[in-house]
């Protein structure tokens, strides 16, 4: 628990997921390196950022009351993106653009509500977002 008495993340954050997603964005990252020549170094960053993001806005979510698992629009669809580009800077405006980077943000949040509702759809989630 934090200091405030609320839980600092939810119960569906581990350290197995969280070592889980480490090791697959990074090999994706690796993958990647090899196509795109972009330094192994960066899908790790990416990865971690990613990580972390996604931690921040659970924090987020347990400090102003929300449950594991309710929805904050916006921040649910967005965290781990820009979690994602603050670790990856400054290496990422060397490999990425400005353009690729808002294009990104943009799509992002619809593409990741489709593939939430649609595991909902298909019982992989408990709730469609």
């Amino acid at each position: 628990k934090f200091f405030d008495g609320k839980p600092i993340l939810g119960k569906n954050k581990t350290f197995q997921g969280f070592f889980s997603g480490l090791i697959i964005g990074t090999t994706v990252g690796l993958v990647e390196s090899a196509f795109f020549s972009y330094p192994l170094l960066f899908g790790l960053l990416l990865s971690l950022g990613a990580l972390f993001g996604d931690l921040a806005g659970a924090f987020v979510k347990r400090r102003i009351g929300l449950a594991p698992g309710e929805l904050l629009p916006v921040i649910d669809q967005i965290d781990f993106i820009i979690g994602a580009i603050l670790f990856s800077f400054p290496l990422s405006l060397q490999i990425l653009s400005w353009e690729l980077i808002l294009a990104v943000l943009i799509v992002t949040p619809p593409i990741h509500l489709l593939t939430n509702f649609a595991a909902y759809k298909l019982g992989l989630k408990n709730n469609p977002w």
